[in-house]
């Protein structure tokens, strides 16, 4: 140890980042570094699994030597491995499970797999020390939609889902057929700004009553259908107006189930996680209805929100304390239970 504290690795391979950090008893961050695959994936609309691993494979080494030497630690000072062991591309994953599995074996670490939810979520405790369970967590990103109710550093109980599209695939799909590029959300984000929100009205899909699931695949039907009937009737296509108007309609949805879902748990905390955390009007309108229930509410910051090593050493830490050592029959599950 250094200076009596853990000190953890974390890798990050779920997707397009190729991630490793160094963190100190799971909140004092020493290093973070990130790869990122955007500029390669701008040419494809989308990651190419098949790509992303490759790079993964190309990256991770070099990404965990500079981790190591911005700590200013070797090795032989890192406690505990910790690596994302699911959900994700499972090619990519792979490399990053590989990769410290290989180290713990080398240099007998103990190693620690971490569900990438739990990940984004332990962003938080990063961001705010004096955070801890329980709250109400709105998990929003590239791949996932969730509610969740945490209960302690590795409790957590699912609320809502998504029944087809996670907000981040509807974000993407949308600034596709806008025309506006890879990666939609921050696309979709700052195009939002110039237009008219209320301009075109998409239906809200709240569900059975009650409900605190999410369904994205028919809002994303009616704004093709809507860019359609323009072109057709010969009408100019306001790009700035439907992504405004589309963003509006996602985020009415989510923020009223997420503040329900946070009144309903009543532990006066809701917490944002995952890459779309990082969408400047879901954070605002979220603030706003908070401020207006008085419910505390917590929002890592950009370089948090996106999948970092981080917030998986984070998460790691806690498991390990919590006695749940992994070993190397570990492997990457693409599809990983909650």
């Amino acid at each position: 140890m250094k200076d009596n504290k853990l000190l953890t690795m974390a890798f990050e391979s779920s997707c397009d980042e190729t991630a490793v950090a160094v963190i100190a008893d799971g909140r004092e961050v020493l290093s973070n570094v990130i790869s990122s695959q955007i500029d390669i994936f701008k040419n494809y609309g989308g990651v190419v699994p098949e790509i992303a691993a490759r790079h993964h494979l190309e990256n991770v080494n070099h990404v965990m030597e500079q981790a190591l030497t911005e700590a200013g630690v070797t090795l032989e000072d890192i406690d505990l491995i910790g690596v994302t062991e699911g959900p994700g591309l499972v090619g990519a994953l792979l490399i990053g499970v590989a990769t410290a599995k290989a180290v713990s074996f080398a240099h007998d670490i103990p190693i620690v797999g971490v569900h990438h939810i739990m990940g984004h979520i332990a962003a938080n405790y990063i961001q705010f020390p004096e955070l801890a369970p329980p709250f109400t967590a709105l998990i929003a990103s590239g791949g996932h939609t969730n509610i969740a109710e945490v209960t302690g550093y590795t409790k957590c109980s699912i609320l809502g889902s998504t029944r087809d599209d996670a907000i981040g695939e509807a974000y993407d799909k949308v600034a596709r057929v806008l025309g506006l590029g890879y990666p939609g959300g921050p696309k979709i984000d700052k195009i939002a700004k110039e237009g008219n929100p209320e301009a075109v009205h998409f239906k809200r899909v709240f569900l059975e009553k009650d409900s605190m699931d999410f369904s994205f695949s028919g809002l994303k039907t009616a704004v093709l259908n809507h860019i359609n009937s323009a072109k057709q009737k010969g009408e100019e296509i306001n790009r700035a107006d439907i992504a405004a108007s589309f963003q509006q309609a996602v985020i009415d949805v989510v923020c009223q189930k997420a503040v329900e879902a946070a009144k309903k748990m009543n532990h006066g905390k809701l917490v944002l996680a995952g890459g779309v955390a990082s969408n400047t009007k879901l954070r605002e309108t979220l603030r706003k209805q908070c401020d207006q229930e008085k419910i505390e509410l917590y929002i890592p910051s950009a370089v948090l929100c996106t999948d970092n090593g981080a917030m998986i050493g984070c998460a790691a830490y806690y498991k390990y304390k919590e006695g749940k050592e992994g070993d190397l029959c570990m492997d990457a599950h693409a599809n990983l239970p909650f």
